[in-house]
């Protein structure tokens, strides 16, 4: 006996035959429309019945059906577009016999068109009086028994046509999505910026630290990468005088998934020379303030239990941050002073791991690891997630940022910051480094320490592009998703990505495509 999905697809064939005999094309090549639902309810949503009557609108509306109620000659049905709802009135003495059979054999997931004056029922609700109704797409699997609530995370990742749907706060996620990367945009092109794009497929991996993934080109017999960065390219479109470049773009890094992770992601990457960090951070602060004011309609936002208050911002040094976030339970905190003394922020570990063992949390593991590595981490673990009001955090190790101008007065120290809010990290950005020895000298080092997380052999042509010369330049970088999770509430990285990758569904678990059904009859 065939389970569920595989019967209904059998009878939505069998009326898709019956459709075809009544003489109805299952599948039109077009209608012309003049209102979507959604269009419909902005513009006459506020006519009175009198209105409606005295001064009658005909529109043509295509949809999905959501509901079907038959009454005798008489049926109800609701449509879908835009994310909104739209109920319609089908008569069989104004439609006709061959239209009202029609009516008959429509499933709940159909695509139809429908003409008709507007009109309120008893209970006041807009409604199209149809004069015409006609078939647009079949749907040969029916939505989910619940339409309103596709719960099943897996089904809602694999599915997410079904998910776009039925639920309509996915929809308004991905429009405020497409809202941001256009205020993006606006923001740029308006101060002078060029939009560019630079190459996917690329022969060295470099201008971040991350494993790539690995491709091959047939023709040329070449192995390549898929990006992990495209900031060697913009920075050789600056040496070649594009002063002031952005790109929205696509990065692959072949690394773990989690709830802030993903392989394949978006970012905004811009470049802008004669400036360095401090230009910058004052240029993300407008950036940002804006862009959440424009996208959400106010400059504070929730993120899960959180206010996120973007008018007001805080800058520390990364040394500061660890004094302010220091655990009171760890002890005395380390001063900025104290981090910066040759051994201290191992010291600073050692006090951490004491703490972290009494309260059965993560150790730092400090084995053979520079005091800016140290750092770092110790960073990562007391003060990171507890950023939660917009923060720069400044001054980062010049051991963890290999492609950054040092500090004048301390070279221990890079010109570099990282953008936080609601305790996700959004961004980082430095002041470029333009000397072509350092640089060379750095990338040395990059590729002697090993792994696969580092470039595995030297970029030659980006160093000759710096011996043209690179204007004093600052670039940052802004995930795109994680700002979407923000500006969203959500809190996994897969509710902002249309299709995120998931591992192969199992065969035994899967519906059957409609071929295989077919077969099986």
């Amino acid at each position: 006996m065939l389970f569920e999905p595989q019967d209904q697809f059998l009878q939505r064939k069998r009326k898709l035959e019956q459709i075809a005999a009544l003489g109805y094309d299952p599948f039109p090549h077009k209608f012309v429309f003049t209102h979507t639902p959604a269009a419909v309810l902005q513009h006459y949503g506020s006519r009175t019945a009198a209105e409606l009557d005295a001064q009658p609108v005909s529109v043509r509306v295509p949809g999905r059906i959501l509901t079907i109620r038959l009454h005798g000659k008489t049926g109800f049905a609701h449509v879908l577009g835009e994310g909104e709802r739209l109920q319609i009135y089908v008569r069989k003495d104004v439609v006709g016999e061959r239209g009202f059979e029609l009516f008959h054999l429509l499933d709940i997931g159909d695509i139809v068109g429908a003409a008709g004056r507007l009109f309120r029922t008893r209970t006041g609700e807009l409604t199209i009086w149809v004069e015409e109704l006609v078939l647009l797409a079949k749907a040969l699997l029916p939505l989910p028994e619940k339409w309103h609530g596709l719960a099943d995370v897996e089904v809602r990742y694999r599915q997410r046509y079904l998910d776009l749907l039925v639920n309509t706060d996915v929809r308004r996620v991905f429009e405020r999505r497409a809202r941001l990367i256009a205020e993006l945009r606006r923001f740029f092109d308006a101060r002078g910026y060029i939009e560019v794009e630079t190459p996917m497929m690329q022969l060295i991996a470099g201008g971040a630290t991350a494993r790539p993934f690995v491709t091959h080109h047939k023709a040329l017999n070449l192995p390549l990468y898929l990006r992990i960065a495209p900031e060697l390219y913009l920075k050789r479109l600056v040496v070649g005088g594009l002063d002031r470049v952005y790109e929205i773009n696509r990065n692959f890094r072949n690394e773990g998934i989690s709830t802030q992770h993903n392989p394949e992601f978006t970012m905004l990457e811009f470049y802008q020379a004669y400036s360095d960090y401090r230009d910058l951070m004052d240029l993300t602060e407008e950036l940002l303030t804006g862009l959440v004011r424009t996208v959400c309609g106010s400059t504070t936002i929730p993120y899960g239990a959180h206010q996120v208050n973007f008018t007001t911002w805080q800058r520390l040094s990364m040394r500061e941050a660890i004094h302010r976030y220091w655990p009171e339970e760890a002890g005395p905190a380390p001063t900025p002073a104290d981090l910066a003394r040759p051994g201290g922020p191992r010291q600073a570990v050692e006090q951490y791991n004491l703490y972290a063992r009494r309260t059965q949390r993560a150790p730092i593991e400090s084995a053979q690891l520079s005091d800016g590595v140290l750092t770092g981490l110790l960073f990562e673990a007391v003060a990171e997630d507890r950023l939660i009001q917009p923060t720069l955090i400044y001054d980062f190790p010049a051991d963890l940022s290999p492609l950054a101008k040092r500090r004048d007065d301390d070279p221990a120290l890079a010109e570099r910051f990282e953008i936080f809010a609601g305790g996700l990290e959004l961004g980082n950005a430095y002041s470029e480094l333009n000397d072509p020895d350092e640089q060379e000298q750095r990338f040395r080092e990059q590729i002697a320490r090993g792994g696969e997380e580092v470039p595995r052999q030297l970029d030659e042509d980006y160093l000759r592009a710096l011996c043209q010369g690179l204007p004093p330049t600052a670039g940052e970088g802004i995930g795109i998703d994680r700002l979407t999770m923000l500006l969203t509430d959500r809190h996994s990285i897969r509710e902002v990505i249309l299709f995120p990758l998931l591992r192969p569904e199992a065969r035994d678990s899967a519906p059957p495509a409609a071929h295989e059904v077919v077969e099986r009859k």
